[in-house]
């Protein structure tokens, strides 16, 4: 079983979104995991409302803050997109995958739910590719 490790800045809504879809659909096949380098008190509201909409409740998750170890117990790391530079995760990790996502924070309801989309088009991409090599190897 292949673990995924999902990283955003405050851990409040892309790699949360992305952790959660990536468990709904990738059931027996992977574990995902989140985390963030300045992590926020709570998952974005909003976010929650938005993946409440495709029926996952992620609105009792609680942001957790990037180790190493993490890090190391991960076959996979995404990161979401740096909005902050100075906080950014992707130059302290390596063989990093980088989505270069919009951050949801502070967005309207519409917008976020096109950025919750295009998390789940990439998981859904992810695990397919995952399938894949499984199957060739």
């Amino acid at each position: 079983m292949k673990r995924i490790l999902f990283v955003c800045v405050e851990n409040a809504g892309r790699s949360q979104m992305a952790e959660a879809f990536a468990n709904h659909y990738g059931r027996g096949r992977v574990v995902a995991s989140s985390a963030g380098t300045v992590v926020a008190e709570k998952v974005n509201p909003i976010v929650a409302e938005a993946m409440k909409e495709k029926g996952i409740d992620i609105s009792g998750n609680k942001p957790k803050l990037l180790t190493q170890e993490m890090v190391k117990r991960s076959d996979k790391v995404i990161t979401m997109g740096c909005s902050l530079k100075e906080v950014c995760p992707a130059p302290l990790l390596k063989n990093v995958e980088d989505w270069g996502l919009e951050d949801p924070k502070e967005k309207p309801i519409q917008r976020v739910r096109e950025i919750r989309d295009e998390i789940e088009r990439k998981v859904r991409e992810l695990l397919t590719n995952i399938e894949e090599r499984t199957h060739n190897q």
